[in-house]
């Protein structure tokens, strides 16, 4: 509990992308450009071959991504490593929230009121370039960066960061009153969304604008237009209204299982009219928009859902 005359803190990433990892133990020597602080998310995946990216989710390391500014419960602090929760990423793992390890040092205590119920600054480009107070370069951020607005400035918004004060293109960001200001979309959004990550190389656990995982990719074109949806694929399946698959619309979700069909739940795709499907399909692969008919998700099709509302503007 707070003491009187205390300021209440809270805990952000203070690097452009923080990996959340499955244990303190998870990452490996060629990991180290992703772990460290500055961290270097575009090093870390230039290093990785298809064998080491394979292993992060064949031998279970990876859980998530943060970006920068983001805000984590700090569950508990094992040695240099943080357990943590993250709160906007709903999972059945933790009712709070996501659970995983980031290390301490990509973790920074700021003051409360700075990160909440201000007006936030998206990015909107799939990367920008933050400058510090001096108008010196320190670092791109991901397509989706929240950072609290400070005011607009000529051709610069000027935001609060975990360094300070910093600045970003005006034209790379949209600003929103809150984080639950930003207008949702319907269906069709959702897609315009997403086509322009096609081509970006699959990342499992990914979250950021370097690479998206199935799951993530859902995950963040549905929060782009204003909608928060659970972190998995298992969970978006149960959520969310439950579509017939004769009755799909280009938008919503949809679920592939193993054994035809019948099995666990293992990938999900953004259904994109006419037969095709827009989806981020595994390692080595990049984003794309596909024909089912005669294809492995053809036969393991499962169910559907559907988290967008109609706006009226189809």
């Amino acid at each position: 509990m707070t003491q009187p005359g205390t300021t209440r803190t809270t805990w952000v990433i203070q690097v452009p992308v923080a990996t959340v990892w499955t244990s303190q133990d998870s990452p490996r020597s060629i990991d180290l450009p992703g772990i460290s602080n500055p961290a270097n998310i575009k090093e870390w995946l230039d290093s990785l071959t298809f064998e080491s990216s394979l292993a992060l989710s064949n031998d279970n390391l990876v859980q998530s991504q943060l970006l920068y500014g983001e805000e984590v419960i700090l569950d508990h602090v094992e040695g240099e490593w943080a357990h943590v929760i993250i709160p906007t990423q709903p999972s059945k793992k933790d009712e709070r929230g996501y659970p995983g390890f980031v290390p301490m040092k990509q973790l920074k205590e700021v003051p409360e009121y700075e990160w909440i119920g201000q007006g936030v600054a998206v990015v909107s480009k799939n990367t920008t370039l933050l400058i510090d107070h001096h108008g010196s370069p320190m670092f791109d951020i991901s397509y989706l960066t929240s950072l609290p607005v400070l005011a607009k400035e000529d051709k610069f918004t000027k935001v609060r960061t975990p360094h300070g004060t910093g600045f970003v293109i005006e034209l790379d960001v949209s600003l929103y009153p809150s984080k639950e200001a930003i207008p949702k979309g319907n269906g069709s959004d959702i897609l315009k969304t997403g086509e322009k990550f096609v081509d970006l190389p699959y990342l499992w656990g990914g979250m950021s604008a370097y690479g998206y995982d199935c799951s993530g990719f859902a995950y963040n074109m549905h929060k782009a237009n204003g909608y928060e949806i659970p972190r998995d694929a298992t969970d978006q399946a149960v959520s969310g209204l439950e579509v017939k698959l004769e009755e799909i619309l280009p938008g919503d979700l949809l679920f592939f299982a193993y054994e035809n069909g019948k099995g666990s739940i293992h990938h999900v795709g953004i259904y994109y009219g006419n037969g095709n499907m827009l989806h981020s399909p595994k390692t080595g692969k990049t984003i794309e928009i596909i024909d089912l008919k005669g294809t492995i998700y053809e036969e393991e099709l499962c169910s559907a859902r559907r988290y967008w509302t109609d706006t009226g503007d189809q």
